[in-house]
Formats: C-alpha cells, sequence, structure tokens
C-alpha cells in the first residue's frame, strides 16, 4: 500500500485525507505518513489515477504493444491544485468578475493618433490644456479611485489563490498550499527554475507561470 501512495500525487493524497477526516497539510512525505498511521489503511482501495489506464489497456492485443508508448503517459495532463476557499471569498470572486465586465477600456490619450500609443499601457494626462485631464465631455474615460474593486478579493489570483513571488527554493517554506500560490520571479534562470517546480511539487504548491523547460547540456 505505501507503494500506491507514493505513486499518486498531492492532490490525490489530499482527497484520500479528507475523505478520512484527517488534515491535508505538510509536505508529500507527511501525507503518506499519515496515511499509512491511518486505521484502515490496509483496506484502503487502489488509486483512482490507475484506473484509466486498466481499461486503456483492454484496447491492446498484445501487452507489448501497450507498454511500447509508455513515455507517453509523462505527457498526460494532469489536474492543477485549486484552493480552499470558503463562501465569502467565492462569493468576493464573482462580484469582483462582475464589476471586471462593466470596466471601460483605459486608453492613453490621442491613442488614436499615434500606433505606439494603441498598443501602450494607461497613462495619466498630464497637458495643462488637455481635455482628457479636464474630465470634458466625449473624451475617452480616466482610471479612478472608483473603479477600484472589492477589498475582499483585492490582489487575489482569477483562482482564488494569494500569489507569492519567489526567488528561491527556500522562499517556499511555510506557505500554504491550500491558500497559495507561487509566481516564479522573471530574472530566475532555468537551473533554479527546475529546482522551484521540484520543490513546490514537493509541498504540493502551485505554481501560477510554470512553462516547459527543455532540458539541455547540464540542465
Amino acid at each position: 500500500m505505501s507503494e500506491e501512495f507514493e505513486n499518486m500525487t498531492v492532490a490525490q493524497l489530499k482527497e484520500v485525507l479528507r475523505e478520512r477526516n484527517l488534515p491535508v497539510s505538510g509536505k508529500k512525505a507527511e501525507l503518506i505518513a499519515r496515511l499509512q498511521e491511518s486505521p484502515g489503511a490496509a483496506e484502503a482501495d487502489a488509486p483512482e489515477a490507475s484506473e484509466p489506464i486498466e481499461e486503456f489497456e483492454e484496447d491492446f492485443e498484445d501487452e507489448d504493444d501497450f507498454f511500447e508508448d509508455e513515455d507517453e503517459w509523462d505527457d498526460l495532463h494532469t489536474a492543477r491544485q485549486k484552493p480552499v476557499l470558503d463562501e465569502e471569498i467565492t462569493n468576493a470572486l464573482k462580484f469582483r468578475a462582475s464589476q471586471k465586465k462593466k470596466q471601460p477600456a483605459f486608453r492613453r490619450q490621442e491613442w488614436y493618433r499615434y500606433r505606439r500609443l494603441a498598443r501602450s499601457s494607461w497613462r495619466k494626462p498630464k497637458g495643462m490644456h488637455s481635455s482628457m485631464r479636464l474630465n470634458r465631455k466625449y473624451r475617452p474615460p480616466m482610471a479612478r479611485i472608483g473603479y477600484r474593486k472589492i477589498t475582499s478579493a483585492r490582489d487575489l489570483h482569477p483562482s482564488g489563490f494569494q500569489e507569492v513571488l519567489v526567488h528561491k527554493p527556500s522562499d517556499m517554506d511555510g506557505l500554504d498550499p491550500e491558500r497559495q500560490a507561487v509566481r516564479i520571479g522573471a530574472t530566475v534562470g532555468n537551473r533554479k527554475r527546475i529546482s522551484i517546480h521540484e520543490r513546490a511539487n514537493d509541498l504540493g504548491l502551485r505554481v501560477l507561470n510554470r512553462r516547459r523547460i527543455e532540458r539541455r547540456g547540464d540542465l
């Protein structure tokens, strides 16, 4: 049974822990140890992830044909971690989404005249005689404090996670995988990014800007 638990992902282990009314915090090794120490661990069923493989195996007449494409299973989609949100935060996220739909598109002054201004982000107009700054009629709307979103959902990722910027694996120590997610800094190289991915997998943390890294040379 311990081998079956080790083959399961952190998300699958947490589902099993919730079914047994056990805590879901900690690293993957702690989750496995908690499942092994819990009563009824020997009677637990096999992980659900293995059931589709058994059905897929029946389509092959020969076992060699099934294991011939074994490497392709590494590229299968795995479910990303989802936050554990209460009803208040869930309603706040929905309300923030409705607020965002009503918000106008803020464009720079004279964005229609120059192509480079149309592609750039918002800038506050500062001209002394600027009609847009003076808020005259038929001018594009300006970003104001009245367009600010609901306070309880402020600074939250659309998924509901609280973003934490990290630059090294040690920055993830003490983070809550049920409420916090990781965003890797833009200046982090591929070598350190790989170690951050592996550390996040061990802790069960979601990396919001995870990307596929092609290992070359000594990576």
